[in-house]
């Protein structure tokens, strides 16, 4: 059994949650789908939980961010946030994130981050104009990616999209940290597991400072509009 992890953002107990009930389930591998530490109140111990996996990791657009600070977007609440991220972080985990793999395959199927093109474009529920460019080059059956931490899955012609959601910062609604399972035949169950988001809101709050305020709304919310 495989469980597919994606948008921790260093929040460790939904992790946890997540973990307890993916290895209550049978898993026993793990692919990694990028965005592990920052925005979160527990970057260093997320980092360090999910070394004790059997896994496959790649980047996420936080990875680099945390990485690069050069190519943060100028947004003051971002770039204020991958500061205090590095200060948590120490220097040689922050190398490594951005030393990961933009994607890879797996057993025939594709794993990136937001969509095989870019690590900040990516797909919604519904179909949008620019899906077959992002999709170009792809020849696998499946496709998984996060970035937008919307749990979903619909099929875009030949492919079937997959989008496991966030572990750490789900904004479809629902508080439960997201991630997916997939059997040994292929099969894939979307899974939710509860955790106390409010005390990880909190968290955020403490050790961030006005750096998470918008991450502590948002998982407050279960939503990105905050």
């Amino acid at each position: 059994m495989l469980a597919l992890l994606y948008d921790v953002h260093g929040n460790l107990p939904a992790l946890d949650a997540v973990l307890a009930d993916a290895e209550a389930a049978g898993a026993e591998r793990f692919v990694l789908g990028g965005d592990y530490a920052l925005f979160g109140g527990w970057p260093e111990e997320t980092l360090a939980r999910l070394r004790e996996l059997d896994a496959d990791w790649i980047r996420g657009n936080c990875d680099r961010w945390t990485a690069d600070p050069a190519s943060v977007p100028d947004i003051p609440e971002v770039r204020a946030a991958v500061e205090r991220c590095r200060e948590m972080l120490d220097a040689a985990d922050a190398s490594t994130l951005g030393a990961l793999p933009a994607e890879l395959v797996l057993g025939g199927v594709r794993y990136c981050h937001a969509s095989p093109v870019s690590d900040m474009r990516s797909f919604l529920p519904e179909p949008a104009d620019d899906e077959p460019e992002l999709l170009r080059g792809v020849g696998e059956r499946r496709l998984v990616f996060g970035h937008t931490h919307l749990q979903f899955t619909r099929r875009a012609g030949d492919i079937e999209l997959v989008n496991p959601g966030s572990v750490g910062m789900p904004t479809d609604g629902d508080h439960r940290a997201a991630y997916a399972l997939v059997a040994d035949d292929g099969s894939l169950e979307l899974r939710r597991a509860a955790y106390d988001h409010q005390a990880s809101a909190d968290a955020v709050r403490r050790r961030l400072g006005p750096a998470g305020e918008t991450a502590a709304r948002r998982i407050e919310a279960a939503r990105f509009e905050v």
